[in-house]
């Protein structure tokens, strides 16, 4: 991207995260930047482009993290350092996540790639959990679709976490570590003896 590109992005960015979605427009990126809106206009048709652009490089990053523990072997550290950096991720960008229902409602870009990204996170994380059952540091089902529903309530946590998180208090990097310590526990009664012992020598490392 150029110069200018690079600019508008990271000043919608900042004032997404800082001011919410309904109060920047356009006009308000290109006041910030000190440029016209012409200007900016010349890079971004619309806000609705700028907005997407920023999911995408989202999603983006993430799937780099992902594709690295994938191609490692698995361990439940790597495990739960992905969730930490993902939220550091959801972070940068905490303004989709705070605002997500109005832009689920207002891209049908964005909201037709998150459903087809669910189901492939989801594929992901039951391969990544099958291969931690056959090592023996996760048990097998118990119940019908027990480790979907998982995937599922994780995903709930990760999707309204940051808005729950900014209704009890400000928002501030430091509160990812209980995110990362809400997942945790939430994965620790699937883990086996061994699993535990990890889980264990993870949180006291």
């Amino acid at each position: 991207m150029g110069k200018t590109k690079d600019r508008i992005l990271e000043t919608a960015i900042f004032l997404f995260n800082e001011q919410g979605l309904s109060k920047v427009t356009l006009r308000t990126i290109a006041a910030e930047m000190g440029i016209s809106q012409g200007n900016l206009n010349y890079h971004f048709k619309k806000r609705e482009d700028i907005i997407e652009t920023i999911y995408f490089e989202m999603v983006k990053q993430i799937n780099k993290e992902i594709e690295l523990l994938i191609t490692n072997k698995i361990e439940l550290k790597l495990l739960f350092n992905l969730n930490r950096t993902i939220a550091h991720i959801f972070y940068e960008y905490r303004f989709f996540m705070l605002d997500f229902m109005q832009i689920m409602r207002e891209h049908s870009k964005i909201k037709k790639h998150y459903v087809l990204l669910t189901r492939i996170r989801e594929q992901q994380f039951l391969e990544i959990f099958n291969d931690l059952i056959s090592r023996d540091f996760v048990r097998e089902e118990q119940l019908e679709n027990e480790y979907l529903n998982l995937y599922k309530r994780i995903q709930i946590i990760g999707d309204f976490w940051f808005s729950h998180a900014s209704i009890e208090s400000q928002l501030n990097p430091s509160k990812i570590s209980f995110n990362n310590e809400l997942i945790m526990q939430t994965v620790f009664p699937y883990l086996t003896d061994k699993g535990k012992d990890e889980f264990f020598t993870y949180t006291k490392g």
